[in-house]
């Protein structure tokens, strides 16, 4: 029975932290035995905001390795980096070609970011992002895409280009859907009210050491409001659920219901945790990271693998369309 196709990807904006992987990353790897899988590293998506050339490099292999060590396998899965399949940036103006601007103006991520003085420093990238996103999963004629709930309007754009191409040019992409995350959100450990990122250390990296692991969450937020509640604290309690041992997090939720709970000691308890969960994906890293030639050679292949699909697609859409 032929498996159904599968598409994501991961900004190589620098290591992802333990949010990516509950998001996204536990996904990718649960997934790969029931799909054909395509994963890629988005460098070109990663241009959009503001970059420094040696560290988007190194930030691509490491990445990578982060891919293979947390359990991707390139015998299973197609990995490879965007920028190295180039029929992504083809497809993508053509898809531009047959796009409204007001349907890329409407983009909530768009708008939050183009808000007041901000438009000034939007470049045209961040405008069109949500096209050559477009253009990553249908390239592969994807079928299903893991998403959160914050990237679901932009996989509807997809489907609503799919459409719009069958329509105007005879049936060729599917329509691609969502494989929404079931995992609750993480928020930042310094602001719980935000999303969890790289920044300020309010968000733990899974290359973290154990050391920096703790020393993030003993500054993680526990303040409750006036009603009682303290969403810093319902953030810790997730990841304990995601990362504890057996027993720990009702251990600590009796604890909370009790009010003798010591939140010190939850932080070492779920710092113990995260750490452990990682150690083996620190080492695998390491050893990765100092073998770039095998990491070359996964991207060579998987990029080989990827070009001979995406090449026939545009064969293909420039029959239909009428480029020579």
């Amino acid at each position: 029975m032929k498996k159904q196709i599968l598409v994501s990807g991961l900004r190589a904006s620098s290591e992802p932290h333990i949010g990516n992987y509950l998001g996204a990353i536990k996904q990718f790897i649960e997934k790969q035995d029931d799909y054909d899988c395509y994963f890629f590293i988005a460098d070109l998506h990663t241009l959009t905001t503001p970059f420094q050339p040696e560290e988007l490099r190194k930030s691509s292999w490491a990445v990578l390795a982060d891919y293979i060590a947390l359990g991707l396998d390139p015998k299973k899965s197609t990995i490879f980096l965007q920028s190295q399949v180039p029929q992504h940036t083809e497809l993508a103006w053509i898809f531009n070609c047959i796009t409204p601007v007001s349907e890329l103006q409407r983009m909530t991520q768009f708008k939050d970011k183009a808000s007041g003085e901000n438009i000034k420093n939007i470049n045209a990238g961040l405008l069109n992002y949500p096209v050559l996103m477009a253009a990553d999963v249908l390239l592969y004629k994807g079928e299903v895409v893991p998403v959160g709930e914050d990237q679901v309007q932009h996989l509807e754009l997809s489907r609503v280009i799919a459409r719009k191409f069958n329509n105007a040019f005879g049936k060729t992409f599917p329509e691609p859907k969502p494989i929404l995350n079931k995992t609750a959100k993480i928020m930042s450990l310094s602001e719980p009210t935000k999303k969890m990122s790289k920044t300020s250390g309010s968000g733990i990296l899974l290359a973290d050491s154990p050391e920096e692991i703790k020393k993030k969450l003993k500054k993680a937020v526990t303040a409750t409001d006036a009603k009682g509640k303290s969403e810093g604290v319902d953030n810790l309690m997730r990841l304990l659920k995601e990362f504890g041992t057996e027993g720990q997090y009702e251990f600590f939720q009796s604890q909370l219901k009790d009010n003798t709970i010591q939140f010190s000691h939850l932080k070492d308890a779920l710092a113990e945790a995260i750490a452990n969960h990682f150690a083996e994906f620190r080492e695998k890293r390491a050893k990765l990271l100092a073998d770039p030639e095998y990491l070359a050679e996964v991207l060579a292949e998987g990029s080989k693998k990827a070009q001979s699909i995406a090449n026939k697609t545009i064969e293909e859409i420039k029959g239909k369309i009428g480029l020579l």
